[in-house]
């Protein structure tokens, strides 16, 4: 599976309660992990086993050496475009209430990022997340008859270009895209997540239904929703319908949510297969 997208170092403090502004509080736990949806998207996609590849931007800064040393230790292979890049990857402060695994997300992300890709597309399934725009249209664009899945958790300029070359988009509660709509503009297949409620998906011949999603305990819901997409992306090669899809990373994300930390969670799914 081929991945391309954001990669973050993610600084996580869990707390009894968020704070306020202006408020101090000290954390109960603190984690540092590499994030963004295209990578975590990766890490569940290499504990689900299948062999996964992340197309990014890290550099050489010491923080960019944290995200590769756990994304190696994830089994997920990087492919770095700018390996000589002084500055630093983009950093999230992450902040997790104990209680229901609430999260608030403050991150840079990969604004002004011009960076593209030439080369070719090996795998079964490729994943976009849109956050480096010239990548996701470079990979999308080679893609050919490779499915691509985006993950589409806001509207960003790009996707004018890039939706017609997607097709599925999975797209999160919140976003919102101008007229036309994402099947007028091309894409197949439209899913649309809703936290602990029902997953909606519709196709562009008409069919359309809903999948229940699991009643569990939310412990951690940090990186959720891009675990949900890494297990659809490989999903696509294993199971034949779009309703077995949302089943399977339904399941898969659930299991995430159950687990504290943002690497609590891949050996709970290993290998975990539907079929």
């Amino acid at each position: 599976m081929l991945l391309a997208g954001l990669c973050t170092v993610d600084v996580v403090q869990r707390v009894d309660e968020l704070p306020a502004p202006g408020e101090k509080v000290q954390s109960l736990q603190v984690d540092v992990a590499a994030g963004g949806p295209a990578t975590n998207a990766a890490v569940t996609a290499a504990a689900l086993g299948a062999e996964a590849t992340l197309l990014t931007v890290l550099g050489a800064h010491p923080l960019a050496a944290l995200a590769r040393a756990d994304l190696a230790a994830h089994g997920v292979r990087v492919v770095d475009l700018e390996p000589a890049r002084s500055e630093p990857p983009p950093v999230s402060a992450v902040a997790v209430r104990e209680r229901d695994g609430e999260r608030t997300v403050v991150s840079r992300n990969a604004a002004g990022s011009e960076v593209t890709w030439s080369g070719s597309v090996d795998a079964d399934v490729v994943l976009v997340d849109g956050h480096h725009p010239g990548l996701a249209l470079s990979v999308a664009r080679a893609a050919g008859s490779v499915p691509v899945v985006l993950d589409a958790g806001s509207w960003k300029p790009v996707l004018d270009d890039l939706l017609p070359l997607v097709d599925v988009a999975a797209c999160s509660a919140h976003f919102t895209a101008p007229e036309p709509g994402l099947h007028e503009r091309g894409v197949p297949t439209v899913i649309t997540t809703a936290g602990p409620g029902p997953v909606r998906w519709s196709t562009a011949d008409g069919r359309s239904g809903e999948v229940p999603v699991a009643d569990v305990e939310a412990r951690d819901t940090l990186g959720a929703g891009d675990v949900w997409h890494g297990a659809f992306a490989v999903a696509v090669a294993r199971e034949p319908t779009v309703p077995d899809r949302i089943r399977f990373a339904n399941e898969v994300a659930a299991e995430r949510v159950r687990h504290v930390g943002p690497r609590s969670w891949p050996a709970a799914i290993a290998g975990r297969n539907r079929t």
